[in-house]
């Protein structure tokens, strides 16, 4: 029997997934800042990247089913259009405990990639203007970059439009 592959230092179950496909990507750490109003736009800033080019991943129950949505920090999330697009009638966003506790991340840490508990989950359309986008790594103050294409085929996502501007 083979051990397992031991985790590198600052490694996340997000990299490790990452990595784990041969998938193309950029780790970018920072220091986050408990006091900050909000995870993703300060990750935006302390990246120098345009908020619009900056996902969060938030959880939401649609019809009793746990989904991940990942939007523009730059936007909020059309709960509605979230519904529509994974053939479900109403939205709301999820209870941040069960969040945490399915996908194994903590709130404003959580990442579309490696959770414990793998989520239906759709990628807003606006995603597709960029080259690359940053989504949480699974840890606050860090963000990977990928490809549009690369994270919605790693996370099996509906590509559709959810954000709101």
């Amino acid at each position: 029997m083979k051990k397992a592959k031991k985790q590198q230092a600052g490694s996340t179950p997000a990299v490790v997934a990452l990595e784990r496909a041969g998938a193309s990507f950029t780790v970018h750490a920072y220091t986050h800042d408990p006091a900050a109003a909000s995870y993703g736009e300060e990750a935006a800033e302390a990246l120098g990247v345009d908020p619009r080019q900056v996902f969060k991943t938030l959880v939401a129950e649609v019809d009793g089913t746990l989904t991940v949505a990942v939007v523009p920090v730059s936007g909020s999330l059309d709960l509605k259009a979230l519904a529509t697009a994974v053939g479900g009638k109403r939205a709301a966003m999820a209870d941040p405990a069960a969040a945490e506790r399915t996908t194994g991340y903590v709130r404003g840490g959580i990442s579309p990639l490696g959770q414990r508990k793998r989520l239906p989950t759709v990628l807003d359309a606006s995603a597709a203007a960029y080259a690359t986008i940053c989504v949480s790594a699974g840890r606050r103050g860090l963000e990977v970059e990928l490809a549009p294409a690369d994270l919605a085929a790693l996370a099996d996502a509906v590509v559709a439009p959810i954000a709101r501007t």
